[in-house]
């Protein structure tokens, strides 16, 4: 059973009149619970905002958590708008753990969110007292003249907005709204509907499932009107956070499957499939060779930040791709990495069907590199045929430039004239440069964005034709156990647009790259199913 918030009532009575004097004059209402600390009990490292109707398994969480771990958590409830509300005014915290995802446009406009971590669903139901005594069999009995109803208030409290939502599109909130405000009452937290429902101070209400489940005092009617009425539960980061390793830590925690989740899931609460808990936790990431010079940076602001251990493995495509196949055929995929970015789309294609979601991160052309003057004068791929001239290319098995500089020759028809003057084909795109600049070959495909970096050496010649250009994709592994920290280094990829531009990159990638998936699944709360 899921007890709510059940005060007394002399101070039920109170709180309802401050509740009343406070929406008089516009300020949000917050119930702050702040139980006198035990000798034994850690001192709080960080302070969580939390929707008053998820209070029973969040304590669980914050309890387990300081046996565990040895670190306090101090934690505020409220009303998820007045929490929001308070926050964007007094713009300070660490943690907010929302009961739907309203208020997250307002923060991030606001410069305040940080990461996100999506935790579950819930569903808001229709409650009367046990043994329903007034005979509610719907939503439309709540407009009988004889039934008085408790609803949360759609301005401070989840409850109330998603309520609000689901019978505004299906007709019959304005009625209802108006019948609340003749003889009910509007609630600022979930856990006072509870109340007032349990108590007999009304006769119905809309609350969330997961609290009336297993109240006795509780009964649930059907209501079809209300099968639409679902919110996720999101914790956030903020950016006002003191100790923001500290904070992505507990929010880990609290949304790990072995962890925080099996609190909320022995509470009803319909929860994703979240990572397992590791402290620190480790991401395995293979990076194409061209992509290092932009990704190093925000690796390791990503380890630090995240209190995570990034295990990066820098190589050409080919050889990253061959040994993901031959991990996933001869080891049952242990040891397959969680997050992959290659130097073109072509090698993530290659291994597509092991990886879920992607995206396009930025994008470079690949061009010829001559000695510094070019004394061969190297205009065109055409002038790549000349008796006695020296080329370096890629080994297209091994790596993307190598595949590209094949497309173009083959593209331009010049491969059959062009590769007799090839005298060295590498392994990664990063050691092409080196043999211009010391002038072991008269000219060599490159990558512009590695060219870029040393115009004080080499010349570069521009090669004007579709296939010059190299896209890079970032995408996680449909294997990974760690899918959310490494849709949290995609987020971290997302913000680093500098960081490539500064390694000679083009940007491509716009927005939010969670929009922006192949499979949708992992944004609906599961009680098993994996991301």
């Amino acid at each position: 059973m899921i007890p709510s918030v059940r005060p007394e009532p002399r101070h039920r009575g109170t709180t309802w009149r401050v509740a009343a004097l406070v929406a008089a004059v516009g300020i949000a209402t917050v119930i702050l619970v702040r139980p006198a600390r035990r000798a034994t009990e850690p001192a709080a490292a960080i302070e969580l905002a939390c929707a008053a109707g998820l209070r029973e398994p969040v304590e669980k969480v914050i309890a387990r958590y300081a046996a565990e771990e040895g670190v306090g958590v101090g934690v505020q409830f409220g009303g998820s708008g007045s929490l929001v509300n308070q926050i964007l005014l007094r713009r300070a915290g660490d943690l907010l753990l929302l009961a739907d995802d309203s208020g997250l446009d307002a923060l991030a406009a606001a410069e305040l969110l940080g990461e996100t971590f999506p935790v579950g669903e819930q569903q808001a139901v229709l409650i009367v007292r046990d043994g329903n005594p007034k005979g509610v069999t719907g939503v439309a009995d709540l407009l009988r003249p004889e039934i008085r109803t408790a609803l949360g208030n759609p301005d401070q409290v989840a409850i109330g907005r998603v309520a609000r939502q689901a019978l505004d599109a299906a007709g019959g909130w304005a009625a209802l709204e108006q019948a609340v405000k003749d003889r009910g009452v509007f609630q600022p937290t979930v856990a006072e509907v509870v109340t007032a429902v349990a108590l007999g101070a009304v006769d119905a209400g809309v609350v969330w499932k997961s609290n009336a489940v297993d109240d006795e005092r509780l009964e649930i009617v059907a209501a079809a009107e209300l099968e639409a009425a679902r919110a996720p539960i999101v914790l956030c980061v903020l950016t006002t956070a003191g100790a923001p390793t500290a904070a992505l830590k507990f929010a880990r925690y609290l949304t790990a499957r072995d962890r925080g989740l099996e609190d909320f899931a022995a509470d009803h609460y319909s929860t994703i499939d979240g990572d397992a808990w590791a402290d620190p936790p480790e991401l395995t990431f293979y990076c194409g060779s061209v992509n290092r010079r932009a990704v190093e940076s925000v690796v390791a602001a990503f380890e630090a930040r995240e209190g995570a251990k990034v295990i990066t493995v820098y190589n050409g495509c080919g050889i990253l791709t061959g040994q993901m196949r031959a991990i996933a055929e001869w080891q049952q995929g242990r040891g397959f990495p969680d997050a992959y970015m290659a130097c073109d789309r072509y090698y993530l294609d290659d291994v597509g069907s092991l990886f879920q979601d992607d995206v396009d991160v930025s994008e470079t052309e690949v061009v010829i590199a001559v000695p510094k003057g070019n004394p061969r004068g190297i205009r065109s791929i055409r002038d790549l045929s000349a008796p006695g001239l020296r080329l370096a290319i890629g080994q297209p098995k091994q790596c993307t430039i190598g595949v590209l500089t094949r497309q173009l020759l083959e593209a331009e028809k010049m491969l059959d004239s062009v590769m007799p003057n090839v005298v060295t084909e590498t392994c990664s795109s990063a050691l092409l440069l080196p043999m211009v600049t010391s002038k072991a070959v008269d000219a060599a495909f490159v990558y512009e964005s590695d060219a870029g970096q040393m115009r004080d050496q080499i010349d570069m010649v521009r090669i004007s034709v579709a296939e010059a250009l190299a896209v890079q994709p970032l995408a996680i592994a449909r294997s990974s156990s760690n899918k959310w920290l490494a849709r949290r280094f995609m987020q971290a990829v997302a913000h680093a647009r500098g960081e490539f531009e500064a390694a000679g990159f083009r940007w491509r990638m716009d927005g939010d790259p969670d929009r922006r998936r192949k499979d949708e699944t992992p944004d609906v709360p599961t009680a098993g199913g994996g991301p």
